[in-house]
Formats: C-alpha cells, sequence, structure tokens
C-alpha cells in the first residue's frame, strides 16, 4: 500500500467533513466481552534525538512558539489545542518525508498557514507551500536546523484567515 498525503490524512477529512473537531467523544470500543476498551487521549510527548537540544528546542520556540520541557515546577509546558491527529505508519521505502535517513515527520496543526509562513519566511527559514487545496486543507513543508522534516497543517475546517 503506497501512502501520500492524501492518504494519510483521509482520516483527518473524515473527522474534518463530519464535524468531529468539535463534535462529543465517541465512546471507546467495546470488548466481546461487553466491557469498554480503555483508550489513549492523545499525543503526550514527541521525543528524537538532537546534535544540540538545547538550540533546537530554543528554535522551536522561537520560530514555532513550542515551549521547552520545563526544568523547574512553575516553568510553563507546551499546550496544544484539541483537533484531529493523524497517527500514521509509512513503508520504509517512503519518500514523503525527505531523505532516506529520516525515520519520523511532525506535522503540526496551524490556524493559519500564510501567517505563519510570512513569520518563519521572515526570520529567513525556507518553507516551502503546497499549492494544492486538498478536501483536508493546506499544506506547507521546512525542515529545523537540524533537517529534520515538518509539516505545516491547515485544516479546511480551520477559521477564517484575518
Amino acid at each position: 500500500m503506497t501512502l501520500d498525503r492524501r492518504t494519510v490524512l483521509l482520516g483527518a477529512a473524515t473527522m474534518v467533513s463530519l464535524g468531529a473537531a468539535g463534535a462529543e467523544k465517541p465512546e471507546p470500543p467495546h470488548r466481546a466481552s461487553g466491557e469498554a476498551k480503555e483508550r489513549v487521549l492523545g499525543i503526550g510527548g514527541l521525543f528524537f534525538r538532537s546534535r544540540d537540544p538545547k538550540a533546537l528546542s530554543d528554535w522551536y520556540l522561537e520560530h514555532l512558539g513550542i515551549d521547552p520541557t520545563p526544568t523547574q515546577v512553575n516553568q510553563p509546558v507546551w499546550h496544544q489545542e484539541a483537533g484531529p491527529t493523524v497517527f500514521a505508519a509509512f513503508p520504509m521505502a517512503t519518500k514523503y518525508f525527505g531523505a532516506e535517513k529520516q525515520s519520523w515527520m511532525v506535522n503540526f496543526r496551524v490556524r493559519n498557514l500564510d501567517a505563519m509562513v510570512a513569520q518563519l519566511r521572515a526570520a529567513r527559514i525556507a518553507v516551502e507551500v503546497d499549492g494544492t487545496a486538498y478536501p483536508n486543507g493546506r499544506f506547507a513543508r521546512l525542515n529545523d536546523p537540524e533537517g529534520n522534516p515538518i509539516e505545516l497543517w491547515e485544516p479546511a475546517d480551520s477559521e477564517p484567515r484575518r
């Protein structure tokens, strides 16, 4: 099975088109015994190796607004907004992430893709905007300073651009 952007985000597009972003949470799947099956609530963290963790954390804070991991109780932790999240495994030979050495890619939901792209470009960060408007939204690609791929996604149901 070959995965591409349309396939990977089909689940998110379905959620958006059905209005699931604002809908009540569905009941957990039931086991054969009739008992509710517990399920995870979301992603609690994304952990990856870095040549310079402090510098990379600073870059994510400055350019994408992601607070670094707190080192003391009174420091803020990044809180993401609830919304559709795609969790997808890809074939080892995928070209979707870019370089073959990349074993992961993060996709961040954004409210206003144009504003985020303008902000990144003003900071002299190369961003490639996908010119296609997909049924599930719009996309852009960039890499962090260590070459890790990042995809930005403005869901089709996001607030109107200001």
